[in-house]
């Protein structure tokens, strides 16, 4: 089942082997995750029958879907995600950080993951690289244009699947499913020196704009591309699912939510698990104007969002004194 959130309320729901979906008025993805918590059972099955027909495509054509889920108040939303997960990413990162001698600091993390990354249920694997971008500000939903700030020295994409997190009243993380995810990035910064990964990571992303419910196909295969002046510039298949990682979800899901920090109450997780295509890796330097789209069938509608360049800021940030 895969479920779209309208920005003036409502939830579109629709099987994947129907292009119609039945629209669920007044209704937002949260409050049916809630729902669900409390009542104990899936969300599918809180989920109201009937609604009137709805045209997804035409919805998102409109700029009217929103990310998949978005709490009311943008600093309870956390974005974060783990890098060097996918069997076919040591070699871009490896190449960016290689030292003149031995194995880069990104090789010898990939290879703890193939070596550790798979434990058997209920059991902790190795831990991954994580990292943190930001709170529900850096949120973009389907359309909306990705950010690169006036200081950033590049801004490029990176197709992944995020996961979408409700924690319950007890602490306990709820899963409410899984959508595409665009985790835009600032490369050039990061390959200065590694250290800089964490500044690097500090710019928006977007998400959708469908939410797939349920499980996660194991071998997902999508394409992602840049199209310049309506013409494609690059273009690229990528892989994801647990056949195509060195880490299992559950691996992943463990290393994040075993911080208390995590486990507040209310709030909510979007944690992107992850890629091993970039365009960066072939010397493709986005341009404002540039769109970025990345597609896979098991998430219905592709995910498409134009960059935008900031000016630079003339001088450095003032800080007023009380």
């Amino acid at each position: 089942m895969l479920i779209s959130q309208i920005k003036t309320g409502g939830v579109a729901v629709r099987d994947h082997a129907t292009a119609s979906a039945r629209l669920i008025p007044g209704a937002t993805i949260l409050g049916l995750a809630q729902e669900a918590i409390a009542s104990g059972k899936p969300l599918a099955a809180v989920i109201p029958a009937g609604g009137e027909a709805a045209d997804v495509a035409e919805l998102a054509a409109k700029g009217a879907l929103d990310i998949p889920l978005r709490h009311p108040e943008a600093a309870r939303t956390f974005l974060t995600g783990t890098g060097l997960t996918h069997t076919g990413s040591a070699s871009t990162r490896d190449a960016m950080h290689a030292p003149a001698e031995g194995l880069s600091d990104s090789m010898k993390m990939f290879r703890m993951g193939l070596e550790g990354g798979k434990p058997a249920a209920g059991e902790v694997g190795v831990q991954p690289e994580w990292f943190y971008k930001g709170t529900g500000v850096n949120a973009v939903a389907y359309g909306e244009p990705l950010v690169s700030p006036g200081f950033a020295l590049d801004g490029g994409e990176e197709p992944e699947i995020a996961g979408f997190y409700l924690i319950g009243p007890d602490g306990t993380p709820y899963r409410v499913g899984f959508s595409l995810a665009n985790e835009f990035s600032d490369h050039v910064t990061e390959r200065i020196n590694y250290l800089f990964l964490a500044h690097s990571k500090l710019r928006p992303a977007a998400f959708g704009p469908e939410l797939l419910i349920g499980d996660l196909p194991a071998d997902i295969r999508g394409t992602s591309r840049i199209l310049r002046d309506g013409k494609v510039l690059w273009e690229k298949p990528f892989l994801s699912g647990e056949a195509n990682m060195s880490h299992t979800f559950a691996n992943l899901e463990h290393h994040h939510f075993k911080y208390g920090l995590f486990c507040q109450p209310g709030d909510v997780h979007i944690h992107m698990f992850g890629t091993a295509t970039l365009s960066f890796a072939d010397k493709i330097k986005p341009e404002a104007g540039d769109v970025f789209e990345i597609s896979a069938p098991d998430f219905g509608l592709a995910l498409s969002n134009p960059l935008v360049v900031e000016k630079p800021a003339s001088g450095a940030v003032k800080v007023r004194s009380l």
